[in-house]
Parts: structure tokens; sequence; C-alpha cells
């Protein structure tokens, strides 16, 4: 099958994979967590391979969440990756028809990594997390019959992600995309000028 047919769908699945790594990076449990390809906001020009310091707190959780989500796509278990969302959560049910998609095809997409580029908790209790992250899926390829095939390194984007703990687990309860400053600032000039 030529690589290039698979573009826009391995596009797509770049995408809502950013999604579910993003709520990965911020809900992972774990006190110790391994190193992993995640770049701080400090440093987005690092490599995503390179050895990142250990994280705690709402990044901790988060990336192990990543590091979980990450798996169930590299093993195609779609049960697996819907027990990552909450009941009803629109965000995961579009993660897991994108997973089937793909298991329908006779493809898994292994070795994603999110990029975290900035992170800033706008809530938080005990039992919820409500984060806003702006981060990108890197290194993720689709492997099938053929040849492993390089997805396209996402591009930055901000979405507001809110976790729910689920007795010892975090879960992505929503996360929706952010409106970028600039496309809100062309709205607000574009309307200004009418």
């Amino acid at each position: 099958m030529d690589p290039r047919r698979l573009l826009p769908a391995l596009t797509a699945v770049a995408c809502a994979l950013v999604v579910a790594m993003l709520v990965v990076v911020v809900a992972r449990p774990d006190p110790a967590p391994r190193p992993r390809p995640t770049s701080p906001a400090s440093s987005p020009a690092s490599s995503p391979s390179a050895p990142q310091p250990a994280r705690s707190g709402p990044a901790a959780v988060l990336a192990a969440w990543d590091e979980r989500r990450s798996a169930a796509w590299a093993e195609g278990d779609a049960d697996a990756l819907a027990r990552l969302y909450a009941d009803g959560s629109g965000a995961g049910a579009a993660d897991v028809g994108l997973l089937q998609d793909y298991a329908r095809r006779g493809l898994r997409v292994r070795e994603m990594a999110t990029q975290v580029l900035a992170l800033r908790v706008a809530a938080r209790s005990p039992g919820r997390l409500e984060l806003v992250v702006t981060d990108r899926v890197v290194g993720a390829e689709a492997v099938g019959s053929g040849a492993p095939v390089s997805l396209p390194v996402d591009r930055p984007s901000t979405r507001r992600v809110v976790l729910v703990r689920e007795g010892a687990r975090w879960v992505v309860e929503e996360a929706r995309d952010q409106d970028s400053a600039a496309a809100s600032t062309s709205r607000t000039s574009s309307s200004s000028k009418s």
C-alpha cells in the first residue's frame, strides 16, 4: 500500500493522539517516573529523546496517563484505551474510535510520545485536575504488514484537559481545544473591520 494514501488518516490519528497524550502526561501517579521524551515548557527546543528530570504533581499525573495511552495504542488495545477515560467522555470515544479505525486497517501506532511545551493548572482538588496544556505528538509511526510509516509531527495545540480520580487512577473526563491567541486576535480584528 502506498504510504501517501495513509497520510490523511495518520494525520487525524496524530491529532487525536496529541489530545490523549496531554491527558496521559498529566495523569501519571507513579512516584518514580521514568525519563520520557517530553519537553518541559522551559526547554521546548530540547530533543524529544533526551532524558527529562523527574516530575511531580499534575505533570507526573499527565505523564503517567500519556504512557498508558501510548502503550494501549502500541498494543491496539481499545479496552485499555477506553479505561483511560471517564464514562461518557467524548475525547475517549474519539480516541477509541480512531484506534479502532487503525486496527481495521491492520495498523498499530507505536513510539507515540507527547512533547509538553506548556502546562498550567487551572483548577485543582483532591479528585480533580483541570489543566491547560500546550503540546504536540512526536515520534509516532504506523506499523502493519509493510514497512513502518512515520506519522507527521503534530503542530503544537492548546487544550483544557480535565482529569478525575477513579479509585487509585486518574482518567480523562474532558479534553477540549482552546483558542490560540492568534486565532482569537484574527477573529477580533476581522469583526472590528466589518
